[in-house]
């Protein structure tokens, strides 16, 4: 799933937009155990760490020689610049592919054991945002099969070395490392004791440091956000991100469309906010046609060697693609909702469990 944050990272996603994806989703194979390097210079010995240093200390009142030994401990991390590079071969994108690695049998299980062992606190989520508990639970478990791989490089080490030697985004990522020293300091948590992703997401949810300040919330009460190890705060977190960009609730998601022929190659922009209407998808012989008053997107899903889906992304959809800039991801978020809405709905019919059955149905989705 790293692959789709990491062509996003190159400005090859469509839509990048300025505020900071929340998350790295999860990491590839290739970087996903962490091997020994050379060390190099220690970044307290860097001129321009120092400029850095500067600013924290001129805008946030940081103590300079406090920054100066904290960098003094911090050196380039080389597999963290190998494993944001893209692919040397990469192939054509596949739907089907992508699909195969979250909407399956493993992902579902642990999902319904997941949403029966929190269930209380999915259904308080979903009754305070109006976020379904299928889409939350969806959620953390393609970002962290359900909080099990959060990442394990150092946070501090992996924002620092793209911060400084990754220029293709190294704004986007001294930005998240100013983010992530305010945390810190908000925290009063050692800097070097933070591990995750490696471009520096955090937690079940894995939320960068701005979006973690923005977004994330102390959802059991306890006086402390901790996205790592508790579960209602992830839970609260991501259902609290998605209620502040827009979540409809009972809102439609997505629905299969039909198409005449091949749509208009102006319908297939490759965006993700619904700006289409139901003038244009009819002339563009596209079914069915949204509500006159509503917009959506022409989403298309390739699969080398099989004919294309289309379907039309609402609201909702355009929501889930603001956690993770792909129509990929979103679909994959969306199905994968589905699949554990309805298993969970045979699970309830077996069991006594009202306030359950109220989680799943009164926040469902309509795209069927």
């Amino acid at each position: 799933m790293w692959a789709v944050w990491g062509a996003m990272l190159l400005g090859v996603a469509t839509g990048v937009r300025a505020e900071a994806p929340v998350q790295s989703v999860a990491e590839p194979e290739h970087a996903s155990s962490p091997s020994a390097t050379v060390p190099s210079v220690p970044y307290g010995e860097r001129r321009d760490v120092h400029a850095f240093i500067e600013h924290m200390a001129e805008r946030h009142g940081f103590e300079r020689g406090h920054l100066l030994r904290l960098f003094q401990q911090v050196q380039r991390d080389e597999r963290v610049l190998a494993a944001i590079q893209p692919s040397g071969s990469p192939g054509k994108r596949s739907w089907q592919a992508y699909r195969r690695r979250f909407v399956e049998r493993r992902h579902i299980e642990r999902g319904l054991v997941f949403w029966q062992a929190h269930a209380p606190t999915l259904h308080a989520a979903s009754e305070r945002f109006g976020v379904p508990p299928e889409v939350i639970t969806s959620i953390i478990g393609i970002e962290t099969f359900y909080g099990r791989v959060q990442g394990r490089f150092p946070t501090l080490a992996s924002l620092t070395t793209l911060a400084f030697d990754y220029p293709p985004r190294a704004d986007l990522f001294r930005r998240e490392l100013e983010e992530f020293l305010l945390l810190a300091r908000e925290n009063q948590t050692d800097p070097l004791s933070y591990q995750g992703s490696y471009a520096g997401a955090l937690g079940q949810p894995q939320f960068l440091p701005s979006s973690l300040r923005r977004y994330a919330v102390d959802f059991d009460g306890d006086q402390r956000i901790d996205l790592s190890g508790n579960t209602a705060d992830a839970i609260g977190s991501v259902a609290s991100f998605l209620a502040k960009h827009g979540w409809q609730s009972g809102g439609t998601v997505a629905v299969q469309a039909k198409v005449r022929g091949f749509p208009p190659a102006e319908l297939l922009d490759g965006k993700v906010e619904p700006h289409w209407g139901r003038v244009e998808l009819r002339d563009g012989g596209i079914s069915p046609l949204p509500k006159k008053d509503e917009r959506v997107a022409l989403v298309d899903l390739a699969t080398p060697g099989q004919a294309t889906e289309y379907w039309l992304g609402y609201p909702n959809f355009y929501v889930i693609a603001r956690y993770n800039r792909s129509s990929h991801y979103a679909m994959a978020v969306f199905q994968l909702a589905e699949k554990l809405r309805q298993g969970y709905s045979k699970l309830s019919t077996h069991k006594s469990t009202p306030h359950h059955d109220n989680a799943v149905t009164h926040k469902r989705h309509s795209a069927r």
